[in-house]
């Protein structure tokens, strides 16, 4: 474990788990003799002889147990997905062939090892061809990290993708007028040429400008001149986001898929993409779509099962070896997948009415000044959110207003401030069917995080969670 605080909460159990032979320490030391430092690891290990792990090794088979995955627990316990030593190596052969990646290439690690999106990237694929990864020093100081590693591929979470895009955009907002001019033209440019190329059609006239005067600077900004592949992966990104980078110059492919499929199910390529599709399915594994919209999967990268849970794994695995996905989602006419909801979240108002809750929130976070959005509404009349504003964004939103506020909790506050938005979500609403219009919103005081419970740690919303620690806030909006 990390250190002494994570070392406590074990030594407070240990006496219920009798089969625990060892505690190995990260950071610092401590006097139980069986608590071991990191600096103790190498001694021990030379005590051990080669023919004891080489028999080890030769005991091993390809469909045995390799490690456990406990899923993130959005939609209710967390549960110990089995991977087996073929899932992983496997996968991480196939994938790293796919995008064509090597032992050249250079990644950098900034999510938990705990999660399987990061464990691809960082451990099974740099394993199986052999590429560098370097770690960030923590998430606070990504940006930097990664404009001092240039990586030559770059998986960014929707998460990380919004807050570079916020940063950007009010960077832009403080160039004199000439700047903005020259980038509104170069987005325009970008905007059309990315979606040119995912045609198979030439970039338009005076890209190559564009390219020179913004996109490439752009680029060696953010640490990105090298990288020859950007994906999002972990969680839904809006179109927003999406166009925003294709805009300049910078593609992002998604990647969809879930521990359950040892990571990733479907791949989109700089090659072979469409924004706002998660590609297509991964070369030897198969993808449909059932008759209730859910997505299935099968293949070498499909889980042995949940640790000591056979009920839910006859529930996720049938009898064809599909693995249930628990999305929704459809296959267009070039088998490129795109995700619509997750099963479990989708909204069905007391009208009857199946409602998307991602497809709204990701239109209401492309109000510059919101952060986060959660959409409530299941077996109610209707559809209320609540809003986390970005902290960076709002006193200068305020003042371009006449409003004071300075935070959140203001701005809350603030009639001026909360017209200004309502103004906002009433366009949003103008390109929503009636049924899917937000009635009414909350603004809260903080932004969802991993530490307040409300995010996972690939900052995906734990709707269960927030519904629970503003459930005041939500029956008020439909007192």
């Amino acid at each position: 474990m990390e250190n002494e605080d994570q070392l406590a909460k074990f030594l407070e159990i240990r006496d219920d788990l009798p089969k625990l032979k060892a505690i190995v320490m990260m950071k610092g030391s401590h006097g139980d003799e069986k608590v071991y430092s990191w600096e103790e690891l190498p001694g021990i290990a030379e005590k051990v002889p080669q023919s004891e792990l080489q028999s080890r090794m030769d005991a091993q088979s390809p469909d045995d147990l390799c490690t456990l995955i406990y899923t993130s627990g959005t939609t209710g316990n967390p549960k110990g997905v089995m991977l087996s030593h073929d899932n992983i190596t496997w996968t991480a052969r196939t994938l790293a062939n796919m995008v064509k990646l090597g032992s050249e290439d250079i990644a950098i690690s900034y999510l938990p090892l705990s999660h399987i999106a990061e464990q691809a990237v960082s451990l099974h694929g740099p394993s199986a061809v052999g590429l560098h990864v370097y770690f960030a020093e923590s998430l606070e100081v990504l940006a930097d990290n990664l404009a001092e590693v240039r990586p030559t591929f770059f998986l960014g979470v929707p998460r990380v993708w919004e807050k570079i895009q916020a940063k950007m955009m009010a960077a832009g907002a403080q160039n004199p007028p000439l700047k903005k001019k020259i980038a509104a033209w170069a987005r325009k440019k970008g905007l059309e040429g990315g979606y040119a190329d995912q045609q198979g059609k030439p970039k338009p006239f005076l890209y190559g400008l564009a390219h020179k005067l913004v996109f490439s600077k752009v680029r060696e900004k953010l640490g990105l001149d090298r990288s020859k592949l950007q994906v999002s992966a972990a969680a839904p990104i809006s179109m927003d986001t999406l166009e925003f980078f294709l805009s300049l110059g910078i593609q992002i492919t998604e990647v969809y898929g879930m521990s359950e499929s040892t990571g990733p199910g479907t791949v989109a390529t700089p090659w072979n993409y469409k924004t706002g599709a998660a590609g297509v399915a991964m070369d030897g594994t198969e993808v449909k779509i059932a008759d209730d919209g859910e997505v299935l999967m099968r293949g070498r990268h499909v889980f042995m099962g949940y640790y000591k849970n056979e009920e839910a794994t006859k529930e996720t695995i049938d009898e064809d070896g599909w693995l249930h996905s628990g999305d929704i989602g459809e296959i267009d006419s070039d088998d490129f997948l795109k995700i619509t909801d997750r099963k479990k979240e989708l909204i069905i108002t007391a009208g009857g009415e199946n409602i998307a809750p991602q497809l709204l929130e990701g239109k209401i976070k492309a109000i510059p000044v919101i952060s986060q959005a959660t959409v409530i509404g299941d077996k109610r009349k209707y559809l209320t959110a609540l809003i986390a504003l970005d902290p960076e964004k709002v006193a200068d939103e305020a003042a371009s207003i006449g409003s004071s506020a300075k935070n959140a909790e203001e701005a809350a506050n603030c009639d001026k401030f909360m017209g200004h938005l309502q103004t906002q979500i009433d366009e949003v609403n103008k390109s929503l069917a009636r049924v899917q219009t937000i009635k009414k919103f909350t603004v809260v005081p903080d932004e969802f995080s991993v530490e307040g419970g409300e995010l996972t740690p690939t900052m995906k919303l734990k709707r269960r969670i927030i519904y629970d620690k503003y459930s005041n806030e939500i029956e008020s909006m439909y007192a």
